[in-house]
């Protein structure tokens, strides 16, 4: 599909479907967000970041673009700032119905209230038990508590969404699929009546969805939870229209969850090659992204290379433990 729609604007993907596009502050510059139209109103499925750029282009949309409706659901795939971060304010501005995942809407709730000092020391060491420096472990003490700075108030109220739920929307029904891996609770919609399934990050036409360990859960196997779901979303028709959160619209569902499978083989054993000698998380890190990186992209870096050393661990592949000097090390058996 070429083309996609400016902030602000709407294109049409399908009938009673409208994309649009909201911008983000990141090398990953954009978010797709979807909306689902019915007699009654709009089901908008994201919301984009939590700025006044975004709500500039939202309040945009609402005057030149839904047809006099209002919108009367928000759903959210998953917590991240970009999924969620306007769902209280949009909640709030059409007195709508909020629809998540349970352990999505308590996370997000979680990080958005916890104090920036809290988040910080958890942070620096995990940060530091990884072997990340002292200049990247200053630069990070900075960032305070990012997730809160990426949202509104995130809704009180929630309309849980569960596997295997149906969300009738427009005269059909949308049924809920909910992955792991990229987050652990991620919710995806197919509707088979029409051929569409909205993907959210669970997989994306281009890139791999960043699979990532974090501080809350330093000993969690996220790869095992997303190549599961992999498996799992093959059951599902290769001819559907995907709707991805980035990127553009694609079919060809099947090859893709191939693609995106064989990519991580590679890297485990990229991995497993790196670790030759015992090795930190952060120079693995440095092997699988041998290129500069700001610091929003170090986070996510480094929680991808101990997703790999996790789950190559958890198999007896790798061993993991803590050196003399409180650094984690993985060496091969």
């Amino acid at each position: 599909m070429d083309g996609f729609p400016e902030p602000g604007t709407v294109r049409r993907v399908a009938p009673g479907i409208l994309w649009v596009r909201m911008p983000l502050p990141f090398a990953l510059n954009h978010i797709n967000i979807w909306l689902l139209e019915a007699e009654d109103g709009w089901t908008i499925v994201d919301t984009g970041i939590g700025s006044n750029r975004t709500k500039d282009c939202w309040e945009r949309i609402f005057r030149e673009s839904l047809a006099g409706k209002p919108v009367v659901r928000i759903v959210a795939t998953h917590f991240h700032p970009d999924h969620v971060g306007l769902a209280g304010w949009l909640v709030d501005r059409w007195q709508a119905e909020f629809c998540a995942s349970l352990t999505e809407w308590l996370f997000g709730r979680m990080l958005s209230l916890e104090s920036p000092e809290a988040m910080v020391r958890t942070s620096l060491a995990f940060y530091r038990r990884a072997g990340l420096d002292e200049a990247a472990l200053a630069v990070m003490a900075e960032r305070g508590n990012s997730y809160a700075k990426g949202v509104t108030p995130l809704p009180a109220r929630l309309r849980r969404l569960k596997a295997g739920d149906r969300l009738p929307i427009g005269g059909t029904d949308w049924h809920v699929i909910t992955g792991g891996g990229h987050t652990p609770e991620h919710v995806c919609l197919h509707c088979p009546d029409r051929g569409i399934f909205i993907a959210g990050d669970q997989v994306l036409p281009r890139i791999s969805p960043n699979i990532s360990v974090w501080a809350s859960e330093p000993d969690a196997d996220p790869l095992d939870d997303f190549l599961r779901t992999l498996d799992r979303l093959r059951s599902l028709p290769d001819d559907l229209l995907v709707l991805p959160s980035h990127d553009t619209p694609f079919t060809g569902l099947h090859a893709r969850l191939d693609a995106l499978a064989a990519h991580h083989r590679e890297r485990l054993e990229e991995v497993v090659n790196a670790c030759a000698e015992p090795s930190t998380v952060a120079q693995v890190t440095r092997v699988m992204f041998n290129r500069p990186l700001d610091p929003h992209q170090l986070v996510f870096a480094v929680g991808e290379a101990l997703a790999h050393l996790n789950h190559l661990a958890a198999r007896g592949r790798l061993i993991r433990r803590t050196d003399r000097d409180g650094l984690l090390r993985f060496s091969r058996p």
